[in-house]
């Protein structure tokens, strides 16, 4: 679509605009501007995996609500699609930002038709266009599009968005709209704190505990202190309610305090696409947010942004207040309140002890080995072998029957661990830093980490069972960018062609991933940890006709196992684009013109597989 009048045109396109200074009120609201509206989220929400960027305004649960371009511009980016933003519209204005408007049902007619003559010329069901500045110019108030349910949504709304000169997502309500009242304060539901080095302990542990906190008037507050030594970082897990909706809404500011002192602040007002991902060290479990810097995140909403940052401690004896302002945009905010007492690290003396167990389990925070195991009357010295030393260690601590042994993994990865009672032999193999590019093979897998791969520092972990089964640390663990997995010599049955890996969640349901065999090795790429396993899909969609006419063509189509990848059809040899609607598994034929259909059809579908469905049929 670029050509080389493409400056010329801008520069033409912006000096037909009226020269005017966009303040936040100069921005039309897109959904019925002057009358008030209810959102169904918010900016900063915590979605699986990823930050929400924008704001999604209630459309009354029904397609076709008319979605109007908040200020005059031109067409910079717009995309048909089954998932994600499904048909989405991008809409650049003079002063360089961009307004996004996502899940539509339809486009405008005059942008439809260009549109969809550019599908038809590229014969392509769905497509992505950035197209010059004088493809499709509108102005301010101008009808854009129609409200839907298109792409990965849950129900018809509109998702709006405005972004930066340099494409980084800013709050809406930065811009002053009246259209959204809210007088409704956030919600707590718990609080954790969290050791944050092999030094550190909560009530006597290297652990990381949960509480609940009970509302008071306008606070919460957890009624016994909580005695910490070293450094300590707290988590709440807290929602935002808005009037006169039922939805949960994220929280966008926190401000954590040792009495009146300010020690940390979160304020999501703002998202680089780029670096999103570290939502997930940015969040324990995707729930929980994290009131401390948390090591290589680069995310730029943190007041200090500093190593240790947030963390709080306590000298023995001390007693200190921590209070914690969780706010929304309008200024709703509910104070959380409790206490931390500062004791030495607590040891236990095993004499003290009368119970025991012979459990031997071995967990993994972050650096930290944390092995806990039972009484042994050979001993309590703990022997640890790294690299061919060997070094003794006490028990840390010693309690509810059970030894617990640390383990910091940066002074090496122990290749087993002498218990007294028993050798055990940690499944960690290699340290993989940070922001490195490196490969990591041994006989089961090769593995190789781009510098975007990691959202921190990793611990490396890699089992087979029975060579039908690899795991790669576990789904708790998170990636930024994909990885790249040689499985060497896994076992499968069936036609090669039609073997490919698959992602295994905990309830035992398979999602599709893919990779290429090797002679008898497969490679393929994930952005998950987990376990993968091989499975074959020699099974191809299902065709079921419900309109094949001259008006048009719909059918439904459905791929159980590895997923539609593609479809195609032609009417009397000639190319008909389809629309898809993967949550129905729905698609449906759109004419270029008003001609009726005649002649031969045919329907092609491709699973992910690579099996193929075909339909035929004539129209007389």
């Amino acid at each position: 679509m670029k050509s080389n009048k493409s400056l010329l045109l801008l520069l033409l396109l912006f000096s037909t605009f009226i020269p005017i200074d966009l303040k936040a009120q100069d921005y039309l609201f897109p959904v019925k501007p002057g009358e008030r509206n209810f959102l169904s989220g918010n900016f900063s929400e915590i979605r699986p995996n990823h930050f929400h960027s924008g704001i999604d305004v209630k459309i009354g649960g029904v397609n076709g609500e008319p979605i109007l371009a908040i200020e005059q511009g031109y067409i910079s980016r717009i995309k048909v699609s089954s998932y994600g933003y499904g048909n989405v519209i991008y809409l650049k204005h003079p002063n360089g930002q961009t307004s996004v408007y996502a899940h539509l049902d339809a486009f405008a007619p005059k942008i439809m038709e260009k549109m969809r003559g550019e599908m038809y010329t590229l014969k392509k069901n769905e497509l992505e266009l950035f197209p010059d500045p004088d493809w499709v110019q509108v102005k301010r108030g101008e009808i854009i599009a129609f409200g839907g349910n298109s792409g990965s949504s849950g129900g018809p709304h509109l998702h709006f968005e405005i972004r930066d000169s340099l494409e980084r997502a800013i709050d809406p309500f930065t811009f002053g709209f009246k259209e959204v009242v809210d007088n409704t304060a956030p919600i707590l539901y718990r609080i954790a704190l969290r050791p944050m080095d092999y030094e550190s302990r909560v009530n006597g542990k290297f652990q990381r505990q949960e509480f609940r906190a009970i509302l008071e008037g306008n606070r919460y507050i957890i009624s016994e202190p909580v005695k910490i030594s070293g450094k300590v970082g707290v988590e709440v897990y807290a929602i935002d309610r808005m009037d006169g909706v039922n939805n949960v809404f994220g929280v966008p500011i926190y401000e954590l305090m040792e009495g009146e002192k300010p020690l940390f602040r979160i304020h999501i007002n703002h998202l680089d696409f780029n670096i999103g991902r570290f939502l997930l060290t940015h969040t324990h479990e995707n729930r929980f947010t994290r009131l401390y810097a948390y090591p290589n995140n680069p995310m730029q909403i943190y007041e200090p942004d500093s190593v240790y940052a947030g963390t709080i401690t306590a000298n023995p004896g001390d007693k200190k207040q921590i209070r914690v302002n969780m706010k929304d945009y309008f200024g709703n905010t509910r104070l959380l309140e409790f206490h931390v007492e500062g004791e030495e690290s607590p040891h236990f003396p095993l004499s003290t002890m009368t119970s025991s167990s012979s459990v031997t389990s071995i967990n993994y925070e972050r650096e930290v080995m944390v092995i806990q195991t039972g009484i042994s009357y050979w001993g309590t010295l703990a022997k640890v072998y790294v690299n061919g030393y060997e070094m003794e260690i006490p028990p840390a601590y010693a309690t509810e029957g059970k030894r617990t042994y640390l383990w910091d993994m940066n002074f090496g990865i122990p290749d087993s661990v002498d218990l007294c009672h028993e050798v055990i032999r940690p499944k960690i193999l290699k340290k993989i830093p940070f922001g490195e590019e490196l490969s990591f093979a041994n006989k089961e897998v090769e593995i190789n980490f781009s510098k975007n791969s990691l959202l921190d520092d990793l611990f490396l972990s890699v089992e087979q069972k029975n060579q039908t089964h690899l795991s790669i640390n576990n789904n708790k663990d998170y990636l930024q960018g994909n990885l790249e997995v040689l499985w060497k010599n896994p076992i499968y049955n069936g036609d090669k062609s039609k073997v490919h890996v698959y992602f295994q969640a905990d309830n035992g349901r398979k999602s599709f991933v893919g990779g290429e065999w090797e002679s008898e090795h497969i490679r393929f790429k994930t952005r998950n940890f987990g376990t993968f396993v091989l499975d074959e899909d020699k099974t191809p969609p299902s065709i079921q006709p419900t309109r094949v006419n001259q008006e048009g063509l719909r059918f439904i189509i459905r791929d159980d196992k590895s997923g539609i990848k593609d479809f195609e059809a032609y009417v009397d040899g000639k190319w008909v684009l389809l629309r898809y609607e993967h949550k129905q598994n729905v698609i449906w034929s759109e004419k270029l013109d008003k001609h009726p259909f005649s002649g031969g059809v045919l329907l092609v579908v491709r699973d992910m597989a690579g099996n193929e469905s075909r339909y035929n049929a004539t129209i007389k």
